[in-house]
């Protein structure tokens, strides 16, 4: 059972590591591949998973970021963005340079959201941004409780523009300011913002709801008590007529930069209290979505909110939506969700609950609405799904992050080794950020479902962390934008990839580690390439080119090179097979700067907190090169991660300070965390060479955790029980079996409560840290219960420390007892 903790990345980012793009055969430009064979006709029928090869073009933070956004190029490169506001240039060779760094406000999840590139590209060479401007917004949290004078400061907006792009780079003095969607800054979250145009050349746009999910217990932010924040309030936005978040919106960009509004859209022009720009609305994080310009089907997935489970006094458990759009409507959200279900008028004041919303005729009569009191009929969604999954698409699974993909079209008079076959041709390829899979879903014209079927499930060839962004390229492949595991930048495995057809010899996979990637002036670098891999299990030769002058400067697999000019170098690694297919990978070396290095003295990663807890950080940051660092510029954030996603709910600026922790409204029968994440950019020493930023990230953990939300285990199984928190224990329980958590600092804890249930003699729980026969900490003994849970106890010993955290059972044979949660204190 994978958990995100244990994927999260602690380690210093001093040792890069790259995975590079294969290359087939000697064919490594845009104009070979296009004039190779087509093998991919006579395989459409009979396509297979294992015919599919993932393909490295960048990976790691000084390549990727934290990345948001991807727009793929006539030619096969790519432009792809991080949240911080820089733009990334991407080759099919590999080599990836900075084409430009937006100035942006990045509290919470605001920043740069996505990229797209013109319809006539080719000629205009306009790519268009979503970003949120820095404007004089504090950087400070926005005050939850106040006057509308409290809240001002705190009004912003996102900016929708347009740039020039020509040798590599983003003009930044190019930009045309097309439109601005107004924002309440300063609390958390949904910011969405996927762009795609239509066959028409209309620009779509998708917007979040711009609202704070937290203290809604999971269920509709429609808090109307006067003295709030509006962002407690949803029908604010997302169900305002008169306002472009929480929408799609579709307009028609000119030439010059203005935009008019095509027909057709939700509203006709001129109708009062609307915004004409609305094509659909009701959405709360469409964070992806698409356009089949053949058919003009829009597929849109949302983002839903993170009630466990359904509550007759305020609505359905979590829910998350694909929707499948041909007309312009109203999709339900605050009021319906998934197939219709309502939820609970509630009034945030009294606690008390009053009638499902009418999902045929929804109401919006909320002070902040400023729009149409009636509004269009709720739609259902074409697919609907919970974190415990829905029998109707069994094949989905569970999952809470739904991303709206591509639909792939197939040509047969294009000439690509690598493009899909024909059996995908007309099939939408949803995925799933944090289940990490990718199925394409086969619909006939009204939209009933034929089929879905898995490209990958993540964890097979493809290898896929946290894919963001998905499009097909020029040649019929898949190109892949992945988040990676570290939250908020930072993450080693973050990269940018094409899934391409492959049957037969695979292509092999170069990758790059190095001991260090900046540094001064004479810098040697320690270069290994024994990563690289082949499908086939062939012997791979290697060349190295160290300083991208096109000559091959070693051919080791274990070289050192030593750069005697300042500046910055993509140093570059061929690897070939015997039957000459090659990969290639690059990574960035920086001569006359050094990256500084930061960490977390204070807390300990794996400390535990409950709510309400104040926990002090503090920031050891030093820059190699000797300049004192500027602790203003410190930036440190406090993250809430819940399941496979994650939201920043605080930020600060220093080397120390106070966070006071919360929950955000998620109980113990929640998968949650917490993430202290830091960032600080140098100035660098030398003219000519860039700044160079450092990271570190720790997580802290809930002092109660539900028993099946293990990172690893050994002979156990999760199962629905009666009784159990959340409706699920750890069961079939044998001795020797264990579960594991990581990281876990026990500093201040004294007694772990266990709370199982045994029909029978019972056993142990034995606590042990870094291994299942690790140092013990502690023992609780659980006997006949009856069947009923009940606490037992543990008193443990700090080792000190940050470990993985075993409970390894013991007793006799047979099933012993079932476990359901654990309390530390």
């Amino acid at each position: 059972m994978r958990k995100p903790v244990s994927r999260l990345l602690t380690a210093a980012l001093s040792t890069m590591l790259g995975v590079g793009v294969a290359v087939a055969g000697a064919t490594t430009s845009a104009h070979a591949r296009a004039q190779a064979p087509d093998r991919t006709a006579a395989a459409a029928s009979a396509a297979a998973t294992s015919d599919f090869q993932q393909v490295t073009l960048a990976k790691g933070p000084d390549q990727v970021g934290e990345p948001m956004g991807l727009a793929v190029l006539p030619d096969g490169s790519a432009l792809h963005s991080s949240r911080d506001g820089t733009v990334y240039y991407t080759t099919l060779d590999g080599l990836t340079e900075v084409a430009a760094k937006l100035s942006v406000y990045t509290h919470d999840e605001d920043g740069l959201q996505t990229l797209a590139i013109d319809p006539h590209f080719a000629k205009n060479h306009w790519v268009y941004a979503y970003y949120a401007p820095k404007l004089d917004t504090p950087m400070t949290d926005a005050p939850e409780n106040g006057t509308a004078a409290d809240f001002a400061p705190y009004k912003g907006y996102n900016q929708l523009s347009r740039f020039t792009f020509t040798d590599g780079k983003l003009d930044l003095s190019s930009e045309k300011k097309i439109m601005r969607v107004d924002t309440d800054r300063g609390q958390c979250c949904h910011v969405a913002g996927d762009m795609h145009f239509d066959g028409d050349g209309n620009l779509l746009l998708s917007t979040g709801d711009d609202s704070n999910p937290f203290e809604s217990d999971g269920y509709a932010p429609i808090d109307r008590r006067p003295d709030r924040n509006p962002v407690f309030d949803n029908e604010r936005s997302t169900a305002n007529t008169n306002d472009l978040r929480g929408k799609l919106l579709r307009i028609k960009v000119h030439d010059n930069g203005t935009y008019t509004v095509p027909d057709g859209n939700l509203f006709p022009k001129g109708t009062p209290k609307t915004r004409p720009e609305i094509y659909a609305m009701g959405f709360r994080n469409p964070f992806r979505f698409n356009v089949d310009k053949k058919t003009g089907v829009i597929y849109l997935a949302d983002y839903g909110p993170d009630a466990s489970s359904a509550n007759p006094k305020r609505g359905p458990e979590n829910t998350v939506e694909y929707n499948r759009i041909t007309k312009p409507g109203f999709f339900g959200w605050p009021y319906c969700i998934g197939n219709n279900t309502p939820y609970v008028q509630y009034d945030f004041a009294t606690g008390e609950s009053g009638q499902p919303f009418d999902c045929a005729h929804p109401v919006n009569d909320a002070p902040l609405n400023t729009g149409l009191k009636d509004l269009p009929p709720a739609q259902p969604a074409w697919i609907w799904n919970h974190y415990a999954g829905n029998p109707l698409f069994p094949q989905l699974g569970g999952e809470g992050a739904p991303m709206g993909g591509p639909v792939y079209h197939y040509d047969s008079a294009l000439k690509s080794q690598v493009k899909f076959p024909e059996s995908y041709d007309g099939k939408f390829f949803a995925y799933e950020f944090g289940a990490h899979w990718i199925k394409p879903i086969a619909s006939d014209s009204s939209g009933k479902i034929q089929s879905i079927d898995t490209l990958t499930n993540g964890n097979d060839w493809a290898r896929l962390v946290e894919p963001i962004d998905t499009e097909f390229g020029p040649d019929g492949s898949l190109y892949v934008l992945d988040y990676g595991s570290a939250w908020f930048g930072g993450s080693l495995d973050a990269g940018l990839y094409k899934i391409e057809y492959a049957p037969g010899n695979k292509a092999p996979t170069a990758a790059i580690a190095t001991d260090t990637t900046s540094g001064k002036n004479p810098l040697t670098v320690k270069f290994d390439g024994t990563g690289s891999t082949d499908p086939e299990n062939d012997t791979l030769t290697y060349a190295w080119d160290f300083d991208n002058d096109g000559k091959t400067d070693s051919t080791s697999a274990t070289p050192s090179f030593t750069y005697t000019a300042n500046g910055q170098y993509h140093a570059k690694l061929t690897v070939s097979d015997p039957s000459g297919r090659t990969g290639v990978t690059a990574v960035l070396v920086t001569v006359g700067n050094s990256a500084p290095v930061l960490k977390f003295s204070e807390p300990p990663n794996g400390l535990t907190f409950k709510d309400g807890d104040q926990v002090a950080w503090k920031i050891d940051a030093t820059d190699p090169d000797g300049t004192p660092v500027d602790c203003s510029k410190v930036q440190v954030s406090y993250s809430l991660g819940h399941d496979m996603h994650s939201h920043n709910l605080s930020q600060a600026t220093g080397c120390s300070g106070t966070f006071s922790m919360t929950t955000a409204g998620h109980t113990d029968s929640d998968d949650f965390y917490a993430i202290l994440s830091a960032s600080y950019t140098d100035t660098s020493p030398t003219a000519g060479v860039p700044d160079l930023t450092g990271t570190t990230q720790i997580v802290l953990q809930p002092k109660g955790r539900q028993a099946e939300f293990y990172r690893t285990q050994s002979g156990v199984q999760t199962s629905s029980v009666a009784g159990a928190q959340g409706g699920k224990a750890v069961t079939s329980i044998d001795n020797g079996d264990w579960i594991e958590f990581d990281p876990y600092d026990l500093q201040g804890v004294s007694k772990i409560d266990f709370r199982a249930a045994s029909s029978g003699a019972g056993g142990t729980i034995e606590v042990r840290t870094d291994a299942p026969d690790g140092p013990l900490a502690g023992t609780a003994t659980v006997g006949d219960t009856s069947g009923a849970f009940t606490t037992v106890s543990a008193p443990v010993t700090d080792p000190g420390g940050t470990h993985k955290l075993y409970f390894v059972f013991k007793g006799g044979s047979g099933d012993l007892f079932s476990l359901d949660s654990f309390t530390m204190s």
